[in-house]
């Protein structure tokens, strides 16, 4: 199975400058995929996910457009050529 993760600029520099990665993780779910990306870019990965293996809370992640967090968090279904797409939040004023 493979999958393309999808990076804003402002994460593609923890990534080598990609902002498209392409991976196959063993699984196949958002946890699976997050843990294929690890192993390739652990750095990149802990700004995703806190050291317990949660996303962050002000880490967006969607898989096909379809936001994680109310499509079963990290057991959500990555299925193969899935895109999976990180947005850190912004805030400010």
């Amino acid at each position: 199975m493979t999958v393309q993760v999808l990076l804003p600029g402002a994460l593609a520099g923890l990534a080598g400058g990609a902002r498209h990665l392409e991976l196959q993780p063993d699984g196949g779910t958002l946890a699976d995929v997050l843990d294929a990306l690890a192993a390739e870019h652990p750095v990149l990965c802990r700004r995703i996910r806190d050291e317990t293996g949660t996303v962050r809370r002000f880490v967006n992640v969607y898989v096909d457009g379809e936001d994680v967090r109310y499509a079963g968090g990290l057991r959500t279904p990555v299925t193969d050529g899935a895109e999976v797409q990180v947005l850190p939040s912004v805030a400010g004023g």
